[in-house]
């Protein structure tokens, strides 16, 4: 409530200098009741105010992201257990936290996809973040064990399979994927509980936790951070990193 009126006065009245904590509590009346007339005959002012206050809030969650993301960066990028693809020497690294329970993920895969190949010139980064209940975690379990022992490529299979899937996540669905791909079914089976699985998945968490997401799909891109999908879609932010990348 200070910043706002704090940014009335200087919207309403930029030439004005007042110690409110001087007023009688008649002269504090009086003030109030002409902040309210006036805002009563100019509510544009109003919409100004909270744009600014808007503007500057966001202006500072974006320097906070920036630094957060540089003290993180060996985290963000440079684990060994994401999966990496698109094009691994792209000159823009877009990084996606992922749920395959996730109806926003399922419906930003196509686009994540068509993005990826139209530019041919990103490297993409997957974070398996499983936070929508047992199903979410049995299928993050069962992508990272695949990673785990059969590799990038199969991994990818798994990941493209499940924003394809219909029906239930269980066990017995899992199983039967691993051996229609041609997997080791018992082993990934085994590997799901493992604490080597475990480990990734709790290392992502954290990480997710220490950038202050709590949803999917989320996307690091450059210095930026996305808690969920922009509305202008992922190519003007691509285009900002890459323009940031060959000033620096």
């Amino acid at each position: 409530m200070k910043k706002l009126l704090a940014a009335l006065l200087l919207t309403a009245t930029p030439a004005l200098s007042l110690d409110l904590g001087a007023m009688t509590d008649a002269e504090k009346e009086a003030f109030g009741a002409a902040v309210r007339d006036y805002l009563v005959e100019n509510p544009e002012v109003m919409v100004e105010v909270m744009t600014a206050l808007e503007e500057q809030r966001l202006a500072q969650e974006a320097e906070n992201d920036s630094v957060m993301l540089s003290q993180l960066e060996d985290q963000i990028y440079n684990d060994d257990n994401s999966w990496v693809g698109g094009n691994p020497d792209g000159d823009v690294t877009m990084v996606e936290f992922i749920d395959y329970r996730c109806g926003v993920c399922r419906q930003v895969f196509p686009i994540v996809e068509e993005t990826l190949a139209s530019d041919g010139n990103i490297r993409l980064i997957l974070k398996d973040f499983p936070i929508l209940g047992e199903e979410s975690e049995l299928a993050a379990r069962f992508a990272t064990a695949v990673k785990q022992i059969e590799g990038d490529e199969a991994y990818k299979q798994v990941h493209d399979h499940f924003y394809n899937m219909r029906g239930n996540v269980t066990t017995e669905a899992l199983r039967a994927t691993a051996e229609e791909m041609g997997f080791a079914a018992d082993e990934i089976m085994t590997a799901m509980d493992s604490d080597a699985v475990s480990e990734v998945l709790a290392d992502n968490a954290r990480l997710a936790s220490q950038l202050g997401l709590s949803g999917t799909p989320s996307f690091i891109i450059g210095d930026t951070l996305l808690r969920g999908m922009p509305r202008t879609g992922l190519a003007p932010v691509i285009e900002e990193a890459r323009a940031a990348a060959s000033e620096g």
